[in-house]
Order: structure tokens, then C-alpha cells, then sequence
């Protein structure tokens, strides 16, 4: 199960580096995206693929707990967290290609060099 995860996670970072050398803003955009998505399944993937009870211990259960089926809950915070984060810098990264096409007409960065609009 790992190494097909490795394996997606390769296709995910090539693909995003791929549409990330691309010459137009909606491909890099997809590939921040992409790239994004590989980072969190990396994070899933190294906090260690274990099923296992909740991390929500009952009151006998805080005396001895039993470490070893439980399941982490930080790589899944981290990975929350990194959610919110990518989509909050994709919005923005939206709005400014937005205004960018507004100001210049065109998603192409080799004729992005200016803001002189005539």
C-alpha cells in the first residue's frame, strides 16, 4: 500500500512540476495545486499508514493507555491545516490572474513583462 502511494506521489510532484514549467497562468496554477495535493498525501504517508482506534481516551484508558493501536492525530492535523492553507493561497493566486488578464489580456508570462497598458 505504501509503495503505491510513493508511486502517486511521484506522478503528483512530476505532473505539478510539469504544468508548474508551463508558460500560462491557469497551468501554474493547476500545478501549485497539484503540488499541494502531493505535499499532503507525503505528510499522510510518512505519519504512517496504521489503523487503529480514535486518539480519544476514556478515563480508565488515561491511566494505561495502549500506544501501540492508536492512531497518530498530528499527521492529520498537519494535513488540515496545510488544506487550508493551499486553498487560501490558491483563491489568491485566482484573484491575481484574474486582475492580471483584467490589466494586460492575455495568461501568457512571456507577455506579462510590463503593467504599461495602452
Amino acid at each position: 500500500m505504501v509503495l503505491v502511494m510513493v508511486f502517486v506521489i511521484g506522478v503528483l510532484f512530476a505532473g505539478a512540476t510539469y504544468l508548474i514549467l508551463r508558460r500560462s497562468v491557469v497551468k501554474l496554477i493547476l500545478g501549485l495545486m497539484l503540488l499541494s495535493h502531493g505535499v499532503n498525501l507525503m505528510i499522510f504517508v510518512v505519519g504512517g499508514i496504521r489503523r487503529g482506534k480514535p486518539p480519544i481516551l476514556g478515563v480508565t484508558e488515561q491511566l494505561t493507555p495502549d500506544r501501540t493501536t492508536l492512531a497518530d492525530p498530528l499527521p492529520q492535523a498537519l494535513i488540515l491545516t496545510a488544506i487550508v492553507i493551499s486553498f487560501g493561497i490558491t483563491a489568491f493566486v485566482l484573484a491575481l490572474a484574474y486582475r492580471a488578464d483584467q490589466a494586460i489580456g492575455t495568461d501568457d508570462l512571456d507577455k506579462m513583462t510590463t503593467t504599461d497598458t495602452f
